[in-house]
């Protein structure tokens, strides 16, 4: 059965269907369908429906959504195939919008766009699709949690946002904190003692204008409805992603956006997952949003076994991570439906006071998916095809993120890597980093292949009062080398003139540093036990050497010694130099610094040396 709720933008419509028979439940029907597109009546005014995807399930019943309203006409979004709707189907709706489930047990869940549980489903069906006819709960409603109320009781008054207990869900997360949700508020009448509760039953009922609800440990939100903030802080604690090139010379805030814009092949998803890996977050949330299948199940496959270090133990990374994964073989509307549901787990745990990172890959796929729905509803087109209000709708995504926090790193896939593409423009008037892939490094097999001279930070100002406290010389390092490889580009453009015999030995010794920053600090294999992560002290270290490298080489040049003979002379030390990255970061700060302060004092040694002869 095809259920519609005609009256309200954003409403969930029932799909309810008994093999090929149609219960009625109240006069709306199906009176045309043809390919996408349907017409039918409510109470003898004329509807029209547009299918975009039909999820029909066989006794039982699931959501879809209304997505357009006019005098006549309404449309409907659905998110599965609409193969089996036929004339007469009735229609009815639920009287709310697509919303998700918020509660105990989003941890090391894999959900789909529209939050069904994969696993689970699975499960029940012993099938690598999502089967027709199978609807579960996002969360287990079996399930038992220990709920501990906190310090609250009988007569204290609540609001929306309050926790008013807490759960313990894993190790990683031993404190999911219990919220009431925004816009309810009261005096509480009944909490319950500290116990074993399931998702049903009901742990608090507050009071309000002679009213009483009840509220279990889960609560519903809809998704394209941002949950409300009191107000929005400026943010100033980095977001370290492990990855040298973006923490040294362009990084992000807990609490910024961020966009990685680069063609196919140029690493986006190597980077979306390196971030989820290995950040500074308390929770991620991973949204493969219509990318291909094959990338996913690297993804289901690689989470499970990867594990992080917690004060001192190894945990599984999955313990705070929730995978939504939307392939490209998935419903249009579905794919537009998944970067919402994503936000909104993250803005849930953000509520709690988690620092959460959100990964969106890519943005590309939803807004062609937006694309196509436009098309389809009959709007007017802009810039190829994509709707006048896309930047609107990329806006409205990425403002949810802030201080609090979630943070968003959205891949974007350009077609051919042309980064004058409406999605990459309105992205990019929009993010305060872009971190610009280059589709000639990554034919090179430099990765990350960030191209520096494309892409910036907003944030650096920003942070410099963390590094100032904590890596004092950490900013005068990053502008250095910003500058070197500045300098660098600009003598690479006289080279292919004139060649590099005609330089001088300063322009020379910029050259092969830089050329050594490039290789050796700005390249890092992902897939290495030494490399794959790179924390901020090690980053530090690696740029003092080598810009102290640089400096102790001008001032030998100056005193009259050859660039020629200093190469030849240091070239153990730049054998060191590039050998720092080898070092394993699980070997300890104290240690790995240890030899990083031997080389330096090495390296001066080596240039006294040389000076004297």
């Amino acid at each position: 059965m095809l259920l519609l709720a005609p009256h309200c933008i954003g409403d969930t419509i029932l799909l309810q269907r008994t093999r090929f028979t149609f219960n009625v439940l109240i006069p709306n029907y199906v009176q045309k369908c043809r390919g996408t597109k349907g017409r039918g009546e409510r109470e003898g005014r004329r509807l029209w429906f547009y299918f975009l995807g039909l999820w029909a399930r066989r006794g039982g019943r699931e959501h879809d959504r209304m997505c357009y309203v006019r005098a006549g006409p309404s449309t409907i979004q659905v998110y599965e195939e609409t193969a089996g709707v036929t004339v007469g189907d009735p229609v009815l709706r639920t009287g709310k919008p697509l919303s998700v489930e918020l509660g105990p047990g989003l941890m090391e869940t894999i959900y789909d766009g529209i939050q069904r549980p994969l696993k689970t489903i699975n499960e029940i069906s012993n099938s690598i699709y999502i089967p027709r006819g199978i609807s579960t709960p996002a969360l287990d409603r079996k399930r038992s949690w220990d709920f501990n109320p906190g310090g609250l009781k009988v007569g204290d008054h609540i609001t929306g946002g309050d926790i008013y207990g807490s759960v313990y869900e894993n190790s990683l997360l031993d404190d999911h904190k219990i919220l009431l949700p925004p816009r309810a508020r009261g005096t509480i009448t009944h909490i319950s003692e500290k116990g074993s509760y399931t998702l049903e039953d009901t742990v608090l009922e507050i009071e309000f204008e002679g009213k009483k609800q009840n509220f279990t440990m889960m609560h519903t939100w809809p998704v394209r409805v941002a949950r409300p903030v009191s107000e929005k802080l400026s943010a100033d604690y980095p977001l370290l992603t492990g990855q040298r090139v973006l923490d040294a010379l362009f990084p992000c805030v807990q609490g910024g956006t961020t966009a990685i814009p680069g063609a196919f092949g140029c690493g986006k998803t190597v980077i979306s997952q390196s971030l989820s890996k290995y950040s500074n977050s308390d929770c991620i949330i991973y949204v493969g949003c219509g990318e291909r299948g094959n990338e996913m199940a690297e993804v289901l496959m690689d989470f499970p076994e990867l594990s992080i270090e917690i004060n001192g133990r190894k945990e599984p990374i999955m313990k705070r991570t929730t995978l939504v994964a939307n392939t490209s073989n998935m419903p249009v509307a579905a794919r537009e439906a998944s970067i919402y549901t994503g936000i909104t787990l993250a803005e849930y745990f953000r509520d709690q006071g988690k620092d959460v990172a959100m990964m969106a890959d890519s943005s590309s796929r939803w807004a062609e998916a937006l694309r196509e729905i436009s098309g389809r509803l009959g709007e007017m087109p802009a810039d190829q095809g994509f709707p006048a209000y896309l930047g609107a709708k990329l806006a409205s995504f990425y403002e949810r993120a802030g201080k609090g926090s979630v943070s968003i790193v959205g891949a974007v896939s350009p077609p051919g890597g042309d980064f004058s593409d409406p999605v990459t423009s309105a992205t990019l008037g929009i993010v305060q980093v872009f971190w610009g892939l280059d589709k000639k490094l990554a034919q090179r097999k430099h990765f990350p292949s960030i191209n520096t001279s494309l892409s910036y930070s907003k944030y650096t100002n920003v942070l410099d009062g963390y590094y100032q406290k904590n890596f004092s010389d950490f900013p005068v390092f990053r502008d250095r080398v910003k500058q070197l490889l500045s300098d660098s580009e600009e003598l690479d453009q006289v080279v292919q003139l004139v060649g590099k015999s005609a330089l001088s030995d300063p322009d020379k010794i910029t050259l092969d540093v830089s050329s050594l920053i490039k290789e050796d600090f700005l390249q890092q294999n992902g897939y290495s036990k030494h490399d794959q992560y790179c924390p901020v002290w090690k980053t530090l270290w690696m740029m003092k050497a080598m810009m102290g490298f640089y400096d102790e080489s001008q001032k030998a040049v100056q005193s009259g010694v050859s660039w020629a003979k200093i190469r030849e002379a240091t070239s153990d030390i730049q054998h060191q130099l590039r050998s720092m990255k080898f070092e394993i970061p699980d070997d300890g700060e104290g240690v790995i610094v240890g030899r990083y302060e031997r080389l330096y004092n090495d390296m001066m040694e080596k240039f006294a040396s040389v000076s004297d002869d």
